[in-house]
């Protein structure tokens, strides 16, 4: 057996900044050399971002990636780096993939890099290219067609990327036939609620297939409505697991390996499943033996941190991306702003989170003491506009009632808000959850106005659940708990109208996000849905509402996606669409 040990850097890149991103990976380097490793792997598409949708078909974006490869190159040889062999992944293109109508222009592909000694040494492309979810990759990219196995102290290394690692056959199905001791996988995999574990079960599977350790890394951060949560991970060629990193950390997981020598090489490559077997050699003899590191397993994170985890990270991360220097949100004294405000804090500081209450005549007496006590808490910068006097304007200059007039209200604090944003540029943070996403239940360029959501993809349901777990955590702390208990606990509104409810226009939550999360989150059909449970007369109402309100969703911010199917990347319907189902079909 030979001895390697491997550097995970488990890092956050940020699309399109090749340069930012190249320093990210040198600094790592650094680190990894300093701790001994002999080889140091970081994510998919590291070097660019990821995903990079649309910029892939940039010939002007692609020619910078594979430029900015060659620069990392020397600049590691430059800083006394050149003697480690480090692996990322970046934006290349196909040189002989010939032109054809249906390819992606210019034949991208999401590619890996073996830099060392100053050079490019080993170029791969990522096989198979997923299109389902959130994933367009077969929109964006070609695929590749090696397996490349580099030989490294002895031991034979095997390179893949993210998907090829998921999907039976392919580069994976080569590597127990290519002989590699250490199969690595570079990943941008994003964070999902309820995946019950399933990378380290899949990990476990694979590295028994191809009889060899496996090392997974993957990215942490926000892009857009993705977060990716790191979990970096390995096992041995049994399924064991030596080592794991923190969730939603960026961290660098360094780690001993016992490996096979690899046999003598054979001649030229062979095919094996389809794939082309490319070999390299940086080194053959095996390192003097040393006393390994113990092995470093975080724990996991709960489900109720961990998706708490996931909608701070998504939100600090699109905020400080784009270069935004603080936020701006309405509070109301309900729930969803309640949490929304301190996802904020805790994505941001309370120095930076800008609160306004906007009471009108309908605003209960509870609801402003409820918000004022939460700025209390909390510390946020507050300020109090009352918009009754601008509602009154408007109403003296057109006559409206009933929902135009509720609407109305909605529309004047929108306003109010973006106009602060205007002003004191401010990202406005829209606080409306899935419920009201998905029946429609919110006023479009009113409390739909602003530039991100960091609760869109939460159901009514586990707002309620997220905000205990957060007053629980802070107790548990010894701190005072962030959200106002009557936040919690009161019955939900929106205070347009005298006495108004949610309970008005929507069923209970409990019973309203069961059936919106078969609707939505599985697609159900309607007999399904009634064959599941659901009263018969509430799937009918369930659905118009859901559909008909398919017009408002495509004008929403965007924010966190944390379930399998958010509205946004996962879910796309047509906004002109008459097809209902017929009582009986699906």
């Amino acid at each position: 057996m030979a001895q390697l040990r491997i550097a995970m850097a488990q890092v956050n890149p940020t699309v399109g900044d090749l340069e930012g991103n190249c320093g990210i990976v040198v600094d790592y380097a650094r680190r990894a050399a300093e701790a001994g490793a002999h080889l140091a792997v970081f994510p998919e598409m590291v070097v660019t971002g990821y995903p990079v949708e649309d910029l892939a078909l940039r010939a002007s974006f692609a020619e910078a990636s594979i430029e900015a490869v060659r620069g990392l190159a020397r600049r590691l040889e430059d800083e006394g780096l050149g003697g480690l062999p480090v692996v990322v992944g970046f934006l290349n293109r196909s040189a002989d993939a010939a032109p054809r109508y249906g390819r992606p222009a210019g034949a991208p592909q999401n590619a890996l890099a073996l830099l060392h000694g100053g050079e490019v040494r080993v170029v791969s492309a990522k096989h198979h290219l997923p299109n389902y979810g959130v994933f367009d990759e077969f929109r964006n990219f070609v695929p590749g067609e090696t397996l490349p196995v580099v030989r490294l102290h002895g031991v034979d290394v095997a390179l893949v990327i993210c998907e090829d690692l998921w999907q039976e056959g392919g580069p994976v199905a080569a590597v127990r036939d290519a002989g590699a001791g250490l199969l690595v996988v570079l990943n941008g995999s994003p964070y999902e609620r309820d995946k019950d574990d399933e990378r380290l079960a899949l990990c476990q599977r694979r590295a028994r297939e191809a009889g060899a350790a496996l090392a997974y890394v993957n990215m942490v951060g926000g892009q857009d409505e993705l977060v990716f949560d790191g979990d970096s991970l390995i096992v041995d060629a049994g399924g064991e697991l030596l080592a794991r990193g923190p969730q939603f950390e960026e961290t660098l997981l360094v780690t001993d390996l016992e490996l096979p020598v690899a046999a003598p090489a054979e001649g030229a490559p062979v095919p094996v499943s389809g794939i082309r077997i490319e070999r390299h050699v940086l080194s053959e003899e095996p390192v003097a033996a040393y006393e390994p590191l113990p092995g470093r397993v975080e724990p996991r994170l709960d489900d109720l941190a961990e998706v708490y985890a996931a909608l701070v990270t998504g939100t600090r991360d699109y905020v400080r991306k784009n270069r935004f220097g603080s936020v701006v949100l309405g509070l109301s004294g309900g729930i969803d702003s309640a949490l929304t405000a301190t996802i904020a804090v805790d994505a941001l500081g309370p120095e930076r989170v800008n609160v306004v209450l906007m009471p009108s005549r309908y605003s209960s007496d509870h609801s402003v003491s409820d918000a004022e006590e939460l700025v209390k808490r909390q510390g946020v910068n507050a300020r109090t506009v009352a918009v009754g006097p601008m509602v009154d304007a408007f109403e003296a200059a057109v006559e409206i009632d009933g929902l135009a007039a509720e609407n109305l209200q909605a529309r004047v604090r929108g306003q109010l808000l973006m106009t602060l944003s205007n002003q004191h540029g401010h990202l406005v943070l829209t606080t409306g959850n899935k419920s009201e996403l998905a029946t429609g239940y919110s006023t479009l360029y009113g409390d739909s106005a602003g530039g991100y959501a960091p609760i869109k993809d939460a159901w009514k349901t586990l707002v309620w659940e997220l905000s205990k777990w957060r007053n629980a955590e802070a107790a548990r702390r010894g701190e005072v708990p962030p959200i106002p208990e009557n936040s919690i606990s009161k019955p939900p509104s929106a205070e347009l109208r005298p006495g108004q409810l949610d309970t008005d226009s929507l069923p209970d939550y409990e019973v309203l996000d069961a059936l919106l999360d078969d609707y939505v989150g599985t697609d159900l059909g309607r007999a399904e849905l009634v064959a599941a449970g659901h009263d018969a007369a509430l799937v009918d109402r369930v659905i118009r509402m859901v559909d008909r309100a398919e017009y408002k969703r495509r004008q929403y911010p965007p924010g966190p996606k944390i379930s399998r199917r958010n509205f946004g990347r996962d879910r796309r319907l047509p906004i002109t669409n008459r097809w209902t189902a017929p009582a009986g079909l699906a």
